[in-house]
């Protein structure tokens, strides 16, 4: 199955002359959202890594369906102030203005091998700012994965080096 029929191009989305890639389409289909999952899981064959960090909120979409069949461990990678313990937070530069994520404190341990997980690949600032949370930690980054990257916003190039990037879908 081709993963590409079912993401949806939206014109002029979140403004005027961007083309959004949305992939709800995928995550309505079963059969979509299947071979989705089969294909970010394939893409980490042979990988060692002990957990996923999933970004909010997308990320969540495919790191828990991963994490369960994989058997790893999902740790959930917030905005500010929506996670119930105490945190480590990273604050990173959006087009205009800033964000901050945040992990659990324990949430990572010294030595863990990590494979950050969100639905899609842009600028490269949200995963460059997840890493640098499994960082801090003392953890390592195994690999980024992505179902959908856009060449042309050059995101791979921030990350490149860090660790392989896998994405199922490129633009």
């Amino acid at each position: 199955m081709d993963i590409r029929d079912h993401i949806r191009a939206v014109p002029d989305f979140p403004k005027p002359g961007i083309l959004f890639r949305d992939i709800t389409p995928v995550t309505e289909n079963p059969a979509a959202y299947r071979a989705a999952l089969q294909g970010l899981e394939e893409l980490l064959d042979g990988l060692a890594f002990d957990s996923f960090a999933a970004v909010e909120s997308r990320g969540f979409i495919f790191g828990g369906p991963l994490a369960v069949t994989m058997d790893k461990g999902m740790v959930l990678v917030r905005k500010a102030g929506k996670l119930p313990a105490r945190t480590r937070a990273v604050t990173y530069a959006l087009e205009y203005g800033e964000a901050t994520l945040e992990a659990h404190v324990d949430s990572f341990s010294p030595g863990d091998r990590v494979v950050v997980v969100d639905d899609l690949l842009a600028t490269g600032g949200t995963a460059v700012a997840t890493a640098e949370l499994v960082a801090a930690a003392g953890a390592t980054v195994s690999a980024f994965l992505f179902l959908v990257e856009l060449d042309f916003l050059a995101g791979r190039e921030k990350l490149t080096g860090t660790a392989p990037v896998f994405s199922l879908v490129r633009y």
